[in-house]
C-alpha cells in the first residue's frame, strides 16, 4: 500500500532515500525500485527491520529491484545517526502520530534533507481518525498508539514554521478509512470479527490485483474519505 506520490518525490540515479519509520518496507521497496537509488529503510521496532529485509531479499531475488543499494537500521526518529544534509529525499509515513515530541522530531527531519531536496510526510487525515477514536479508546491508548490528531493546516504550520517551503498535498486510500471504523467498531485487536475479516481479504486482494474499477473509486473518494494526508515539502537551498 504506496501513500506517496513518488512522480512528487523526483528520485534521480545516484540519490539517497530515507524512509523513516519504515515499518515492513512499502515505501522502501517502492523507493529501491528506482534506478540507481541508495535507500536506507529505518524504524524502531526490530521485528519490522526482519519483516522488510526479508521482502527486500525476495524481490532481488525474483530481479525486481532496480536499487541493489539498501540497508536497514533501527533508529529513534527524535535522535536520527546522520550527518545534516544527508538525503534527497525523506519519506516519513504515519509515523509522526506515534510521536510523543513531535516537534523534535519534525527538527530531525529537516536537519538531514539536503537543501533544495524533499520531505514528504503522511499522517491519519483528522475527520476519520477522529471517528476511529470515538468509536475505540483501545485504538490510540495502545502501547505505540496514536497520541494526537492533526489538523492539516496545524502540520502544515508545524513543519512549515522550521523552514521548509510547503509545495503540495493530496489523500489516499478511501477505501480503508470504513475498514478502520468497522475494525475500531468491533475492538480493533479482536480477530474472529467476519466482517473485518472478510473486508481485510478484499483490501489484500485489491492491493495484489490493482484492478481497474476500485482504483478509480479509491481516486475519486480520495479528496472525500481519504484515510491519509499526504504532505510535500522542499528545505530552502
Amino acid at each position: 500500500m504506496i501513500t506517496m506520490d513518488f512522480k512528487r518525490l523526483g528520485i534521480a540515479p545516484g540519490n539517497r532515500v530515507l524512509d523513516i519509520g519504515c515499518g515492513e518496507g512499502r515505501h522502501t521497496i517502492r523507493a529501491c525500485r528506482e534506478s540507481g537509488a541508495v535507500c536506507i529503510g529505518a524504524d524502531f521496532g526490530f521485528d519490522n527491520l526482519l519483516t522488510t529485509r526479508g521482502k527486500l531479499e525476495f524481490h532481488e531475488e525474483l530481479n525486481d529491484l532496480s536499487c541493489r543499494n539498501w540497508a536497514l537500521s533501527a533508529m529513534d526518529i527524535t535522535t536520527l545517526p546522520f550527518k545534516d544534509n544527508s538525503f534527497d529525499v525523506v519519506i516519513c509515513s504515519e509515523v509522526l502520530e506515534h510521536i510523543p515530541d513531535d516537534e523534535k522530531a519534525i527538527s530531525e527531519l529537516i536537519r538531514i534533507v539536503k537543501p533544495g531536496k524533499i520531505l514528504a510526510v503522511s499522517v491519519p487525515r483528522a475527520w476519520p481518525e477522529w471517528i476511529c477514536w470515538q468509536l475505540s479508546d483501545e485504538y490510540h491508548n495502545a502501547n505505540m498508539g496514536h497520541v494526537r490528531i492533526y489538523d492539516k493546516q496545524e502540520i502544515i504550520k508545524k513543519i512549515r514554521n522550521k523552514g521548509p517551503k510547503f509545495i503540495s498535498c493530496h489523500y489516499a486510500h478511501s477505501i480503508h478509512s470504513p475498514y478502520w471504523w468497522l475494525k475500531c467498531l468491533v475492538g480493533p485487536t479482536r480477530t474472529d470479527s467476519l466482517a473485518v475479516n472478510l473486508y481485510h481479504r478484499f483490501l489484500v486482494w485489491d492491493l495484489m490485483k490493482k484492478p481497474t474499477l476500485t482504483t478509480f473509486i479509491d481516486r475519486l473518494l480520495n479528496p472525500v474519505l481519504g484515510k491519509s494526508l499526504v504532505l510535500y515539502f522542499r528545505k530552502p537551498v
